[in-house]
Order: C-alpha cells, then sequence, then structure tokens
C-alpha cells in the first residue's frame, strides 16, 4: 500500500508490551521464520518483545496460551501467526475468536486489501481478525512471512504508534477497561 503514515512527531512514541505466539505442527522456534519476522519488526519499531511461543494447531492448547497472556497485565498486545486457513487443521480462529470482548473488524477487511496487493485473489483463504479481550488486544495473522510482512508493516506498525494520526489504537489502550 502507498497511503502516506503521518506521524506527529510531537508526541513521544510509547512502545507496548507484545506477545508473539506462532501456530504450527510443523515448525519449531529454531525454524519459525514468520514469528522470528514479527519478533525483529516489532522490536525494531521501538516495542518490547513480552513473550513468544509456538504451540500446536490444537484449539484447547491455543486458547490456554492466550488466555495466559490476556490475564498478565503486562502485556497489552497479543499477536499470533499460523492456523488462519481453510484447512481441518487451521483453529486458530476457532480458538481465539470466542475470547474476543470486542472484535476489530476493520483489521480484516484492512488485512485483505494489503493482501490483495501483494497475493491477488489468494486472500480469501487466510482468516485473518483481531479483537479486544480484557483490555488486550489480539490479532491473528497468517503463518506465511509474506503475510507477516502485509500485517505488521501496512497496520499494525501503525496503529500500535501513538504518535499516528488521525488516531490509533495506542492512545485508547488506558479506556479500553471502562465500564
Amino acid at each position: 500500500m502507498t497511503r502516506p503514515h503521518p506521524l506527529d512527531e510531537s508526541i513521544a512514541f510509547v512502545p507496548v508490551e507484545i506477545a508473539v505466539l506462532t501456530i504450527s505442527d510443523t515448525r519449531d522456534l529454531s525454524n519459525d521464520k514468520s514469528g522470528d519476522t514479527l519478533a525483529a519488526r516489532l522490536t525494531e519499531a521501538g516495542h518490547k518483545l513480552a513473550a513468544r511461543a509456538l504451540v500446536r494447531d490444537d484449539k484447547a492448547a491455543i486458547a490456554a496460551q492466550v488466555k495466559t497472556w490476556i490475564a498478565d497485565p503486562a502485556i497489552d498486545v497479543v499477536i499470533t501467526t499460523g492456523g488462519t486457513g481453510l484447512t481441518g487443521r487451521d483453529v486458530t480462529v476457532e480458538a481465539i475468536r470466542p475470547l474476543f470482548e470486542k472484535e476489530i473488524d476493520g483489521f480484516s477487511v484492512l488485512f485483505h486489501q494489503v493482501s490483495f496487493t501483494t497475493v491477488g485473489t489468494s486472500t480469501i483463504q487466510s482468516r485473518a481478525c483481531a479483537g479486544l479481550a480484557q483490555g488486550t488486544y489480539i490479532f491473528c495473522l497468517p503463518g506465511s512471512t509474506g503475510a507477516v510482512k502485509d500485517g505488521w508493516d501496512n497496520i499494525l506498525k501503525w496503529q500500535l504508534d501513538r504518535r499516528h494520526r488521525p488516531c490509533n489504537l495506542v492512545e485508547i489502550m488506558p479506556r479500553l477497561m471502562e465500564k
């Protein structure tokens, strides 16, 4: 995407604590290129890698890990990679969507727009989604390194930067638990 991302340099950057979860039956931490890419990009942007894990394509294991991070007040954001496709083993969405108190519908829409520019109509095979649970943002990205780059470079990098204008997800973080 070529849309400019205006940053207000008069506002101080605020790093957020981000946990990265890779969901895969075929990878481990030694060959997790998508998780590595995501961890590198978020730290290069100035954020903190609060935690990192890899779990198999198992609904209970995925949900348990994400619930642990949601309950941790030191973690602001959870980003998953993998398990958002259409095969029988792709259960990330089924494991995580029930945890959402609010869904961030625009993330999926924008992800598909971005993805269309790189993979064309193949973007329909992704069920990328996002939501909010107990004041924690959760973003579910596909498992390919290209999809991770699309999601981070074109959406998350900007929405997780308090300086982004006209608005961003960081500036509303203190109000997420309002009643």
